[in-house]
């Protein structure tokens, strides 16, 4: 391939042997993982489009095979289909971003790329005169930053996003202020929560105060790179993706103190998507949820931001599933996404399936509609059961915006049957941030979760209000997501 400079897949044939231990023939388990690192070792050459990968199997039924003992094979849950082996054959082939790259294959876990993210911070050796993450992408700039730029300003207290919002264009102030990184801004995730936020709801004091506070940033969550870095920022380079999850995402550019910066591995919609509505799903389950396996979760407005998420991690987590969404096109997405029982509100009617397929209730309710969607979840949740509240869209977009309301008898149903419910707000399990996206990177990166972005385009500043009223209309499916500057999403595309 060097010689006749043409670029290709050469795919090895490994072994789980050569992953771990295999005592009953330590010779075989050697020479296997001579053969995996052999290969991770040959990575560099896909700077000349030549990419080494490895597959490892455990037991296939061949002729090799069937001389291992019956017992054995059953305690790793009988041999792998050969189905199986062709198909990671051909994901190596296919996936470009594959180099060096590993994919074990079993039936105990499927097909899982190792190591993954978590696993390789253990051993990448970093160089001494720098703790600077090993980033292995870097993003095109043009040479000269702009003197000004464009971002979306709260100028009013509404709950009408579109109303309450105005671009302005401001001075880019340079150099960079000391232990601060401007962020050149490719993608800004919308979430439900920014007519709340336009609406001065997150902000503490009365309304009157808060008009003092005017006009403020929006956007709560972006991605893109690395433009500038200020005095004493030692670990972070321009041409770095990064993500923020900070106010003021809804911008062109954007400086922030260099720790509120994630490096990540490319600037992605799928990566926006991870941040808030991922991270919101990955720590409520756990944290407030408590989720174990063998349990039934509920989610609601399950092929959102969000629900998706929740579905997969659930279902991850061994649990069985239902998702509850509107329409034909979000319950295909979500059976793709392995949920065991979807409700299409639309054809039928919620109560009665939970009350006739799940009469003993659900054990964790995954809630973000409200209203009366989060009557029908305290009345179906079983006992012991728990309902995490993690929003209320049905309820952000009235004629006032969010208002209050009653739950009579609350307090009695959760006393009857030993329930709980608890309200889940992400900033203030920021702590867990770093650590739980680690988590989600690791199963995007090994297949084991999907990324769902709406298809709807949504393009440049302009576009934002636009983006707000789809997601609230109730047509959006998965991460509603906009790209700020489609001119580098184009020269990202060429590339």
């Amino acid at each position: 391939m060097q010689a006749l400079q043409k670029p290709g897949v050469i795919i090895n044939m490994g072994s789980s042997a050569g992953l771990y231990p295999m005592y009953i023939d330590p010779i075989y388990s050697a020479t296997k993982g001579g053969v995996v690192m052999f290969t991770r070792s040959l990575a560099p050459y896909r700077r000349q489009g030549i990419r080494v990968n490895v597959l490892c199997p455990e037991f296939v039924q061949t002729e090799m095979g069937e001389k291992v003992g019956a017992k054995y094979i059953t305690l790793l849950g009988g041999y792998v289909q050969m189905e199986n082996v062709v198909k990671g054959a051909f994901d190596l082939i296919m996936d470009e971003s594959r180099a060096g790259s590993c994919l074990w294959i079993t039936n105990r876990r499927g097909m899982e790329y190792w190591p993954g993210p978590a696993e390789e911070v253990k051993y990448l050796v970093r160089s001494s005169s720098s703790s600077r993450r090993k980033i292995s992408f870097r993003a095109p700039l043009g040479a000269q930053l702009p003197q000004s730029f464009e971002k979306v300003v709260v100028h009013k207290l509404t709950h009408n996003f579109r109303d309450a919002t105005h671009i302005v264009r401001a001075p880019l102030k340079l150099p960079i202020e000391s232990g601060h990184v401007l962020l050149k801004i490719i993608y800004a995730g919308v979430n439900a929560s920014d007519v709340n936020f336009s609406s001065g709801r997150y902000f503490l004091g009365n309304k009157k105060d808060l008009s003092s506070l005017l006009p403020f940033d929006a956007g709560f969550e972006a991605v893109g790179i690395i433009a500038a870095v200020g005095d004493s920022v030692s670990n972070l380079e321009v041409g770095t993706p990064a993500a923020i999850m900070v106010y003021g995402g809804y911008a062109e550019f954007m400086t922030v103190s260099s720790k509120h910066i994630l490096p990540i591995g490319r600037p992605d919609p799928e990566v926006v998507a991870m941040l808030t509505s991922g991270l919101t799903a990955s720590i409520a389950l756990e944290k407030v949820g408590q989720m174990e396996s063998g349990q039934v979760v509920l989610v609601t407005a399950a092929a959102g931001g969000t629900g998706q998420f929740a579905v997969q991690l659930a279902k991850l987590a061994g649990n069985k599933v239902v998702a509850t969404c509107g329409g034909k096109e979000k319950a295909r997405l979500l059976k793709d996404l392995g949920v065991d029982r979807v409700i299409d509100y639309k054809t039928e009617d919620i109560k009665t399936v939970l009350k006739n397929e799940f009469p003993k209730g659900v054990d964790i309710v995954y809630e973000s509609v409200g209203g009366d969607m989060f009557d029908l979840c305290l009345n179906a949740l079983a006992i012991r059961g728990r309902l995490i509240v993690i929003g209320m869209i049905s309820q952000y977009q009235g004629e006032h915006g969010w208002k209050p309301k009653n739950y009579p008898g609350l307090v009695e149903k959760l006393l009857t049957k030993s329930q709980s419910v608890a309200g889940f707000f992400l900033p203030q399990y920021s702590y867990l941030w770093k650590e739980h996206l680690a988590r989600q990177f690791d199963l995007y990166s090994s297949g084991k979760l999907k990324v769902a972005i709406d298809p709807k385009r949504f393009l440049g500043l302009h576009s934002v209000p636009d983006a707000v009223e789809h997601l609230h209309s109730g047509r959006s499916s998965g991460k509603v997501v906009v790209c700020i500057d489609p001119t580098f999403e184009q020269q990202m595309a060429k590339l």
